[in-house]
């Protein structure tokens, strides 16, 4: 049996568990990370170097970093709709997981969702969260042009893509700030939502996470 380690509120981690519930595969996953720690022991860092979630073992192989893994399993046990055989299909689609990891992501998580919920009202930033919310706009408007086109990047059904786009949009959608106007990305996340393996590995309650 496939084992994951990384708690269940780790973003990284969900979209790792999301693909392995869409691909049916059976796993393990063992809580670390945040307050459960162990990322500084021996044994976890003979997995992952860097001390960081999700680590995911197949066998005897150790993977890491939730875009490699989640391409890893597209690769080993996806469908031709799940993970293109052709590389320039594949690519096109792929181009979009790794905006989301360069790109929307980042200036989602650090610029916005991080100093909202990881820090105290009287502590935060107003400004440059402002300035962080009117840069994710353009973005937000990017992935929306891009979801006029199908219901899912994949087209019919969800791809691996999806899985690294989609795993970020629980959080987008729910933390309180001002949002552009994005009627196809809603509907996507819509569609989402409705998935039972997103909403049981995605959907999952961050209040933990939130600043006391």
């Amino acid at each position: 049996m496939i084992t994951v380690w990384g708690r269940a509120t780790s973003v990284n981690v969900q979209a790792v568990m999301w693909a392995l519930a869409e691909l049916g595969i059976a796993c393990e996953r063992i809580d670390v990370g945040g307050a459960f720690g162990g990322l500084d022991t021996p044994e976890f860092r003979a997995m992952n170097p860097n001390g960081r979630i999700p680590v995911l073992r197949d066998g005897d192989a150790f993977l890491w970093e939730s875009a490699a893994i989640v391409r890893y399993l597209g690769a080993q046990y996806g469908s031709a709709s799940f993970w293109p055989s052709d590389p320039l299909s594949r690519a096109k689609l792929d181009k979009w997981a790794e905006w989301m990891k360069t790109s929307f992501g980042p200036e989602l998580l650090t610029g916005v969702f991080w100093p909202l919920v990881g820090t105290r009202p009287e502590q935060r930033d107003g400004q440059a969260i402002a300035a962080a919310v009117q840069r994710l706009k353009p973005l937000a408007a990017m992935l929306d042009a891009r979801l006029s086109e199908a219901d899912y990047l994949g087209g019919a059904q969800p791809c691996f893509a999806d899985i690294v786009v989609g795993a970020h949009l629980y959080r987008y959608f729910t933390v309180d700030f001002e949002r552009a106007e994005t009627p196809h990305l809603e509907a996507y996340y819509g569609r989402l939502s409705q998935r039972p393996a997103y909403a049981a590995h995605v959907m999952v309650s961050y209040e933990s996470l939130r600043a006391k």
